[in-house]
């Protein structure tokens, strides 16, 4: 699954991992960001309103980190293309870098989408507060297009990223298929094996990259929203029923972040085996209705039968279990709608922010505990990455001479005394 596309897979990941935080301290702790001023491009200096315009990505500081983000991940290629070369080493190494880069840059709009809002909806404040006319015509319009702008940015990388995703995931595919294609004849004994190479392959490399990615904004968002969360709790004093602690949007977001992953883990731990099965059948059936036509011995409708209610079975005791499953997930994300506001109303009734103020803190706080909120998020996504999972395990098991998962075991032994159609 992963060393069709990706050189050394475990040593790969985790000298990404380490290569990305090296990257990080450099940056942040080490003097990286002002480096750039020896290139021409230093970082802006402080200002009471940050610039809310889409040219500020043209600025000199946004230009020097493309620069060293560029050279980051090149001296990572150049390393890997070297020490262990690989056929699909451009897609995986610099596709995936591409990727992030993308994705980093969404979240930077998105922190000046952040910053847009606390200018406009202060202002929106001041034009509705006596006397009239404190604010110009003039000025809310720009303040409207300004957003434009500020989402057109973020459409057109969000569509491009999208499509060079699209093919990323293509390539992932063809990787797999074109290795378990050249194993084929130590495969094809295994259950639904046809399946498992033509729609188990794809469905794993989209799964894989969409979890991927999504995890990868998380992180950038937290690296991005956290500091500004933490600075916008000079605004909040005390939390309902906790009361005062220091930081409290940020310990808020966190736990209840926390609460629900975990719950949420609790409560949907019997679903990736569920699930499993339920692809198991699924194949078993769809290999019989298939051998039935070329051969008349094959399909018949007791087989049939039989065959579809084991499927009709796993699909009702899935469906059971998915009822507390959704119903404690809905719960939790409807509370989550209104949850910063309820952190936020001993503040607001006291009066202590603006409009504005108001806004930056509630997107903030969203994004930060969305971001913890990844599990609760993607739980079912994963869900059915771990089943697929499973099943291509099985594969790569018997090319390392390894026992298969026990439910191709007992497949193989109900085949092997004829219980289990051929």
């Amino acid at each position: 699954m992963f060393v069709s596309f990706f050189p050394k897979p475990k040593l790969f990941f985790a000298s990404a991992a380490l290569w990305s935080i090296f990257l990080v301290i450099v940056w942040m702790f080490l003097g990286g960001q002002e480096a750039g001023a020896y290139l021409g491009m230093p970082p802006a200096p402080p200002t009471a309103t940050p610039n809310i315009y889409p040219t500020v990505f043209l600025q000199p500081e946004f230009l020097w980190f493309y620069l060293y983000f560029a050279i980051g991940a090149l001296l990572f290629y150049a390393f890997w293309a070297w020490y262990s070369p690989h056929p699909w080493q451009n897609w995986s190494i610099l596709g995936s870098a591409l990727i992030l880069f993308t994705t980093n840059f969404s979240v930077q709009v998105s922190v000046v989408l952040n910053n847009w809002r606390g200018y406009f909806y202060d202002m929106v404040q001041r034009a509705l507060t006596p006397p009239p006319g404190s604010v110009s015509t003039a000025d809310l319009f720009d303040g409207v297009l300004i957003f434009i702008a500020l989402a057109g940015v973020y459409m057109i990388i969000a569509v491009l990223n999208v499509f060079f995703v699209r093919h990323y995931i293509f390539r992932w595919r063809t990787a797999m298929n074109d290795f378990f294609v050249g194993h084929w004849p130590k495969l094809r004994h295994i259950e639904g094996a046809s399946q498992r190479v033509q729609d188990d392959t794809m469905r794993f490399s989209s799964t894989m990259q969409g979890l991927g990615i999504n995890l990868v904004d998380s992180v950038m968002t937290l690296i991005a929203f956290l500091p500004l969360l933490a600075g916008l709790s000079v605004h909040v004093t005390e939390l309902p029923i906790v009361g005062v602690i220091p930081y409290p949007l940020v310990f808020a977001a966190i736990g209840w972040a926390l609460f629900g992953t975990t719950l949420l883990a609790i409560v949907g731990i019997k679903l990736p085996g569920l699930e499993f099965k339920n692809q198991r059948v699924e194949a078993a059936y769809r290999k019989e209705l298939v051998l039935g036509e070329d051969d008349d011995q094959r399909a018949n409708p007791p087989t049939l039968s039989e065959l579809y209610r084991n499927l009709r079975k796993n699909y009702f005791t899935l469906y059971g279990h998915y009822v507390y499953f959704d119903l404690t997930r809905q719960l939790y994300l409807q509370t989550d709608v209104v949850f910063s506001l309820l952190v936020l109303t001993p503040t607001i009734a006291a009066g202590k922010i603006t409009f504005g103020i108001f806004q930056q803190i509630r997107e903030a706080f969203i994004q930060v505990s969305s971001s913890f909120q990844y599990l609760v998020n993607s739980w079912p996504t994963i869900v059915e990455l771990i089943s697929i999972y499973k099943r291509l395990r099985a594969f790569e098991a018997t090319l390392e001479g390894e026992p298969l998962p026990d439910l191709d075991q007992r497949y193989l032994a109900r085949q092997a005394a004829g219980t289990e159609p051929a």
